[in-house]
Formats: structure tokens, sequence, C-alpha cells
């Protein structure tokens, strides 16, 4: 298992834990060993269920528990995954937070399934490489989020949930057709002006998405009443509409200076103070907030901030909160890119799993 660095650290490495190992024995026998707990390897079983997807059972799972009983237990996990005590925690909201996920990973017992994690396709024209990073979610802790590219959208999927956003879902999209102009770094400190610029282009956003859908039905009545519709080329006025838009995001980027001073507005939290102070460029953008159990789930404006190859951050507008990211440097493999349109099916399906 490949863990995040303890919070709020984004930077560190992530930290590796064994799961369960295999002896391959002589007349092609195999003996499987779980590695979960604390009393050492013991009896486990491993099973093929389909391609790209295994399963792991723990057969002796009195090996996980502890002679002080769930109490001890709780508190080797807290040390282990937060690297910290429930004294350290003074927050009562975040205390609950950790309580219920010890509760909900606790019980699987190391008695779990494997799915394959495809890295995104890459392409010359992406912001940045795509690939796994890892996120501040507050109270929640470190997150794993994997980043990709979609023509004049990128999308930040989590592969790591929590009791609000599980796994699969969209936690951030970017729109790369709407980039922002920070204003100087005085103004920039005061949230209402920020706030007040990021809610002009989200009106904008709702315009023109206004005037496609409006021009879609104009297409689809003169459609239906003409005879014999003319042929119209493949991609349409929608393939423009992309190339328009790629075209002056290209053009804005080209513009941006290498580089421009950042500073958190006042009032907006957030977990890593040691943030980069400048930036590249910023994007408009939306994040993913719901309550626990994932109710009401709802789409929030937001500032995509990119500072340089491997870190981006995301100012969560409602929230008045700061996630920042960082890219995971661990060589993964036999995790090829699939094709882009292979790869937009598997979120589809990852999605699909996690509802």
């Amino acid at each position: 298992m490949y863990l995040p660095p303890h919070d709020p650290h984004v930077d560190d490495p992530m930290r590796f834990k064994p799961l369960f190992r295999i002896h391959l024995m002589e007349r092609k026998c195999a003996t499987v060993e779980c590695m979960y707990g604390h009393k050492g390897p013991h009896n486990g079983h491993i099973q093929i269920v389909k391609k790209d997807e295994f399963s792991t059972k723990c057969n002796q799972t009195d090996h996980h528990r502890m002679s002080g009983g769930r109490q001890e237990e709780f508190r080797t996990w807290l040390r282990e995954e937060w690297g910290r005590t429930l004294e350290d925690i003074f927050h009562e909201h975040m205390q609950e937070l950790i309580l219920m996920k010890f509760i909900y990973t606790s019980q699987y017992d190391n008695c779990l399934t494997y799915r394959r994690i495809y890295l995104p396709p890459s392409s010359p024209d992406d912001l940045i490489k795509p690939g796994l990073f890892k996120g501040t979610y507050g109270s929640h802790g470190l997150e794993i989020v994997m980043l990709s590219f979609h023509g004049k959208k990128a999308k930040g999927t989590k592969i790591t949930g929590d009791p609000n956003i599980p796994a699969g879902q969209q936690t951030v999209e970017i729109d790369l057709a709407h980039p922002l102009q920070l204003p100087d770094i005085e103004n920039l400190r005061d949230f209402s002006e920020l706030s007040r610029m990021v809610l002009e282009v989200q009106e904008q956003v709702r315009r023109e998405e206004q005037e496609r859908e409006h021009r879609q039905e104009e297409e689809d009545c003169s459609q239906q009443a003409a005879s014999q519709p003319a042929a119209k080329p493949l991609g349409g006025e929608g393939a423009e509409g992309e190339e328009t838009a790629a075209g002056a995001e290209g053009t804005t980027q080209d513009k941006a200076p290498a580089s421009q001073p950042f500073v958190l507005p006042m009032g907006v939290i957030s977990r890593n103070e040691d943030y980069p102070r400048t930036c590249r460029i910023c994007f408009y953008g939306t994040g993913l907030i719901a309550g626990h159990g994932f109710t009401s789930p709802e789409r929030t404006p937001g500032v995509f901030v990119l500072f340089d190859d491997d870190r981006f951050g995301f100012i969560w507008l409602e929230l008045k909160s700061f996630s920042l990211y960082s890219r995971i440097k661990v060589s993964f493999q036999n995790a090829e890119a699939p094709s882009r349109e292979a790869f937009d099916e598997m979120l589809k399906n990852i999605q699909s799993l996690a509802t």
C-alpha cells in the first residue's frame, strides 16, 4: 500500500506498507501470507477475479487484534496514519472525521479487492504532464487525485475518497478556455476582490452555455424541418468552437508572464502555509463539495493556480479554503497510458463503481 505523507506535508515522499506476500514453492505451489497487523505474517489467500483485478483475504484476522482492544488499535493506527496522537488534535470536527475513517477502513481486515489504475494519456499540448498528485483536503488530511486533460477541460479525479466525496468523483474541473488574470499582490489579499472576479467569470460561463444550448436547439429544429438536411463536415460548429477556444487559450498562455507573485487572500484557510509565492497562470474552475455520505453534491466556483510542473493549487471560494497538490514521483510499473477515448471510458467506470 502506498500511503500519502503525513498531513500537510504534500512534498514529502509516499509511505510504503506491505499488505501481503507470496512465497513461490516447488511443484508450482505457492503460499500467501497476510502482512496486516503487528503480530507478524500469517495465513492469507489471493484470488484472481478478472483482468486487472484481484482480491485478498486474511484467514487469521485475530492476528490483527491488539491486547488493549480497539482503543489501542485506534491509537496505533492514528500514529501510523496521521503521525500524531489524539491529544494533538484539538478540532472536534477533525476528531470525528478521523474516527469515521478508522471505523471504515478497519472493518475490512485486509479483505480487499484491487483494481489496476491506468495513468492518464499525455499530449504535448497539455498544460503540464498529467498524473497522480497528493492534495490537502482540510480535516480529511491528504488524498490522492489523478489530473487528466480533455481538450479545453482538465479534471482532477479522486483516487482516494473521504466521508464527503468518495473515490471516482471529479473533485475539481478546470476550464482552460477561461484563464484568470490575478490582481496585483495587494488587491489579491482582498478576498472580496478575488470573489468578485471569479463570480463574473462564472456568470460569463453560464451565458456561454446557454448560448450553446440555444444554438443546438435551433440546429435541431432546422434539421427536423428540412426534408434533406445538408451534410455537415465531421465536427461541425462544435469542433470550430473548441478550436477557437483552444487557440484563445494558447494565446493567453503565450502572453502570460513566466511567473507572477501569489499570496492567499485574507481569510482563506490553508493546511499548508508553505505554498509557493509565485505562480505561472490561473484558470476558472469548479470544485465538488457535499455532506457526509455524498449527500447534496454541488459544484462550486474556484480558482486553479498552476505553480510549476509538479505543483498546483485550488482555492475553494465557498469554503474559503485552499488545497495544495504535489506530484507523486513514485515509478509505477505496468501502468501504461491508454488512448484518450479508452481513458474517458475508464473514468466513467471508476465513477460508476464509486457510486
